[in-house]
């Protein structure tokens, strides 16, 4: 018997709307509306909306939250100060590997928000709760399951929010990327995102979601899936938990390193030890498909150095060829000729750096 999918706030009004449901780690979610491609062109060309309500936002708070959040995660949530400042980061193990990838929000030293994936949200809670109580800290950790969010992107998406809801743009029309501001009560904005496109995460009471929902599609912004944002968050070349990394892998193993804050030496974050002894003979790189085909997850990728493994790979709507992530032997670099086993056949491809798409537009290199 097949265990019953949780469901978001917005499922039944998903369902109204035609879309396709899967079952996305356990949460009943949309795939597509109709046209998968209709909604990746959407997002770069005027405004798409994704229901992220799956996600789980957690408010960390006490005398020692800033503490808490210095150890518990390998970026240095020092660095913020202005308050609704966001950065990105992981959250490792004792070994190194990453626990869960999450933007965390500052508010004031003792007020903090973060925002970590649904399949993981469960172990996060567990396992910051047990960091905090094995230090002994004063910390408050509260999922917010009452919330939901709204993923607004694309160049018209921010302008398309202040047209469904015009009280929120005074607030929000200066926020910086990666700021979010409260702009009622549990109601936050942010100017972040997971598409490579400029646009808002909007945090509101769960029984408030549905009519910004049908606000917005009266703007015009078109409900997007699952489908649609795998291939946006490929081409802006963002990693995705559970193909990209997971507990096995380093940061740096990902892409990541840039996540890691280091400079404070006093400052032991859990996993630092080991990621600062740990060498790999791999590379993460993106790939560009020369030949007709689709990368996908776990294809064989060989290589002049020997051999390696795609990560995520998809059709890209807006480059029109296959492109991916991959792990590959040390010395790769961007130019490379490579080849994927795809069903069999050796598929002529060529190493590159990421992203593949900034702005809508392509920036593939070389």
């Amino acid at each position: 018997m097949s265990a019953v999918l949780k469901r978001t706030p917005l499922a039944a009004t998903h369902v109204a709307a035609g879309a396709r449901m899967v079952d996305f780690g356990g949460w009943d979610m949309p795939v597509n509306y109709g046209s998968q491609i209709e909604e990746h062109h959407a997002v770069r060309r005027d405004a798409g909306m994704f229901d992220v309500s799956h996600m789980l936002n957690v408010d960390v708070a006490g005398a020692d939250a800033t503490v808490f959040l210095r150890r518990l995660i390998a970026n240095d949530v020092a660095k913020l100060t202005q308050p609704g400042k966001a950065l990105y980061s992981c959250m490792l193990n004792p070994q190194g590997g990453v626990i869960d990838d999450l933007i965390v929000y500052f508010f004031s030293p003792t007020d903090w928000r973060l925002v970590v994936n649904a399949g993981t949200a469960d172990k996060d809670i567990a396992w910051m709760q047990r960091v905090a109580a094995a230090e002994g800290l004063a910390v408050t950790i509260t999922a917010r399951k009452d919330l939901a969010m709204v993923a607004v992107q694309g160049p018209n998406a921010r302008a398309k929010v202040w047209a469904a809801r015009p009280q929120w743009k005074a607030v929000t029309q200066e926020l910086g990327v990666f700021v979010g501001a409260r702009v009622a009560p549990d109601t936050m904005v942010a100017r972040t995102g997971y598409t490579g496109e400029d646009g808002f995460e909007i945090v509101v009471p769960a029984d408030q979601v549905e009519l910004l929902w049908k606000e917005l599609v009266a703007q015009q912004v078109q409900p997007c899936g699952l489908g649609a944002r795998d291939t946006l968050r490929l081409e802006a070349g963002m990693n995705l938990y559970g193909q990209d990394m997971d507990e096995l892998i380093h940061p740096n193993q990902a892409g990541l390193t840039w996540t890691v804050s280091t400079k404070d030496a006093d400052r032991h974050f859990i996993g630092s030890k080991a990621i600062k002894q740990f060498s790999d003979p791999r590379t993460f790189i993106g790939l560009k498909l020369l030949d007709r085909g689709v990368m996908r997850a776990h294809m064989t990728v060989r290589t002049a150095k020997g051999l390696g493994e795609v990560t995520s790979g998809t059709m890209s709507p807006t480059l029109g060829y296959s492109i991916g992530f991959a792990r590959l032997p040390q010395g790769i670099a961007a130019g490379d000729a490579v080849e994927i086993d795809i069903r069999g056949k050796w598929v002529p491809a060529q190493a590159c750096k990421l992203p593949f798409v900034r702005n809508g537009q392509p920036v593939v290199h070389p």
